[in-house]
């Protein structure tokens, strides 16, 4: 008897568990982010609830690592064979990603409809030779930034359209005794400073390299360091830029200590929040600068995409949880801190209300982006160039010098 009612148990409890919603069919995705500019923290939080309410058989495990960290992040995990299933690369990244077999070829998995729907420039941050490896979900260049009231206060009547204008209008408010020193750059011995001196090097007309070599160190590549080297001598740059990352300019503008700041779209809205800023309402923003005779103004690609690791187990969860955060919807529900990659989103007015002057300003300089050099070796061609720029800035090299040892240590 009490064998027979262990069986009838047992049968229950069988039957109870093949009815049990998704009781042993949850997979679990883990995702590597970046804590900082773009898409913040909360934001990526809750579009992930989002995706989890809608696909509740999939959880997301999401790891956030400064910006510096994200790359080795990504490669020590993969050398581990755990790690992360999807994880967010730099436009920089996809040349080595893809050469060492970190990222997986998605080609056929991107669709018509989304071939046709994303701005052409946002899929040159997932492409190299010719394959995708991931979507663009974050497409981003820099802008310059200016405070209306102080540019007011020194009779200036329109922002500078050239680099020499933003010099000449940085001494004025200097003169004036506005501000000591008028104008911030993140031009730390990091990534950050390669994307400001990117903006010049577009701006210039120059190349980073010429038939797979470097050619930084003549034309516009020189000339945008001969502009940082003279802009920091001068004064009217602020002399803690060395050390500064975008986050540190952006708390200096927003404490109303820079006319002029370089940064990328997410300080727009941060800048014009009157709860952490002291310039709310006195944010202005136009593309990066040209330079006569040479460009109209001046783009680097900032660029990120998401990506299906190849160590990834599920690849088909990875790719539905890319497509749902990269999606028109979502992205047009979070569109302050980072513009969508969808062409028809800029046309939308509940997106552009409030923010007409930023999607002004994006539509010439996100045509403009200038890309960084696609090679494998871009981590060591950046490293050696930033080293450069802070030798230059430090007066230890003159530029010319400086570049040439960059383009000999660049391996390349």
């Amino acid at each position: 008897m009490l064998k027979s009612l262990n069986k009838t148990l047992l049968g229950a409890a069988l039957i109870g568990a093949s009815f049990a919603p998704h009781a042993f069919a949850e997979t679990t995705l883990n995702a590597l982010f970046m804590a900082q500019a773009a898409y913040s923290e909360a934001d990526v939080r809750a579009m992930t609830d989002a995706f989890a309410k809608a696909n509740p058989d999939i959880k997301v495990n999401l790891e956030f690592v400064p910006y510096e960290g994200l790359h080795d992040k990504t490669v020590l995990a993969q050398g581990s064979g755990g790690g992360y299933d999807v994880v967010l690369f730099d436009v920089i990244w996809p040349a080595e990603y893809a050469t060492n077999k970190v990222l997986v070829d998605v080609s056929s998995r991107i669709t018509d409809e989304m071939k046709k729907g994303v701005l052409p420039g946002a899929w040159t941050t997932v492409q190299y030779d010719g394959k995708y490896y991931g979507m663009p979900w974050i497409l981003d260049t820099k802008y310059l930034f200016y405070n209306k009231e102080i540019l007011e206060k020194a009779g200036i009547k329109a922002p500078p359209k050239t680099w020499d204008e933003l010099a000449e209008q940085a001494k004025a408010i200097k003169d004036k005794g506005l501000l000591a020193t008028p104008i911030a750059w993140s031009w730390s011995q990091a990534e950050a400073a390669i994307c400001d001196y990117t903006t010049l090097v577009s701006a210039y007309g120059g190349d980073f390299l010429k038939d797979g070599k470097p050619a930084f160190q003549t034309g516009g590549g020189l000339d945008a360091l001969k502009y940082m080297v003279a802009s920091y001598t001068s004064g009217l740059t602020n002399p803690n830029s060395k050390e500064f990352l975008e986050e540190d300019v952006r708390k200096v503008f927003q404490n109303g200590d820079a006319a002029f700041a370089l940064n990328w779209t997410y300080m727009y809205n941060m800048a014009n929040d009157p709860k952490d800023s002291k310039v709310a309402g006195k944010v202005g923003v136009v593309p990066a600068p040209g330079v006569a005779g040479k460009s109209e103004a001046s783009a680097v690609n900032g660029s990120m995409g998401l990506g299906i690791t190849s160590a990834s187990q599920h690849p088909d969860e990875a790719w539905k949880y890319i497509t749902f955060m990269t999606s028109q919807a979502t992205q047009n529900a979070y569109a302050k801190l980072s513009l969508p990659i969808w062409a028809s989103s800029y046309e939308d007015p509940a997106l552009t209300k409030g923010q007409e002057e930023l999607i002004s300003a994006a539509k010439v300089g996100l045509a403009a982006m200038y890309p960084r050099p696609t090679t494998p070796k871009y981590h060591e061609l950046s490293t050696a160039l930033q080293q450069a720029i802070q030798e230059s800035l430090l007066g230890q090299s003159t530029p010319e010098d400086a570049l040439k040892s960059a383009a000999e240590n660049s391996g390349l």
